[in-house]
Formats: structure tokens, C-alpha cells, sequence
């Protein structure tokens, strides 16, 4: 008996090999970020940082290239609020593992969190 026939299955547990998906299809990305390339987008990171800027590229990891990028400053007494100041930093690659959102600047809109009710009826 050879080593190569061993029957303790592979990695994955499947004994496949890491082949191709059931039925022999690529994974689509749910994502449709080709709409949005060479237009105006906003990105929000991990961590609180908010981007806008022209989407130049993408790619499968959502590493982006945008152009013209300027970042939404964070408020100096609550980090966790941004204000409508921004710095310009140019030509940007965001790694796609920072990326928690993207979204078109045009077209869209902030509205009020339904999640956080009155807080001054709430504390009776």
C-alpha cells in the first residue's frame, strides 16, 4: 500500500480536493460595484473612518481606487461622530478588509435611526 492512498480524507473533509463549486460555476459577487465606477461614491471603514471620492477601481477583496478622495473628519470630543469637515488625500487604495460600506453620493440621504426611539420618554 502506497502512502497516497491513504483513506483519511482531505482537507474540507470531502476528499474533492479543493475543486471547483458544486456544479462547476464561479461564485458571483453579490456586490455591483461596476455601476459605480467613475462616479462619486461615499466609503465607510472599519474603525469610523468615512471617504468620498471617484471609484476608479475594484477588485474581488473590494480593494478600492479612489480618486479625489477626501476623509470626513471625526469629531475631537466624540470619535464616534463625524463632522462635515474634510482633508484631501488624493489618489487612495483602501484595502478591502477595512470596507464596511459603499455607497453612491448622489441619489442618497441621512435619515434619522428609528433604532434609537425618544430617549426622554424612555427613562420613566
Amino acid at each position: 500500500m502506497s502512502a497516497q492512498s491513504s483513506t483519511k480524507p482531505k482537507k474540507g473533509g470531502d476528499n474533492s480536493g479543493g475543486g471547483p463549486a458544486v456544479g462547476g460555476y464561479k461564485k458571483e459577487s453579490i456586490l455591483e460595484l461596476a455601476k459605480l465606477v467613475d462616479s462619486s461614491v461615499r466609503v465607510k471603514c472599519l474603525g469610523g473612518r468615512e471617504l468620498r471620492g471617484t471609484l476608479k477601481g475594484y477588485d474581488d477583496l473590494v480593494n478600492l481606487v479612489v480618486d479625489d478622495c477626501e476623509e470626513f473628519l471625526q469629531d475631537k470630543d466624540d470619535t464616534s461622530r463625524i463632522t462635515n469637515k474634510t482633508r484631501t488625500l488624493g489618489l487612495v487604495v483602501v484595502r478591502g478588509t477595512q470596507v464596511s460600506l459603499v455607497s453612491p453620493e448622489e441619489g442618497t440621504q441621512e435619515i434619522a435611526n428609528p433604532f434609537l426611539g425618544d430617549t426622554e420618554g424612555d427613562q420613566e
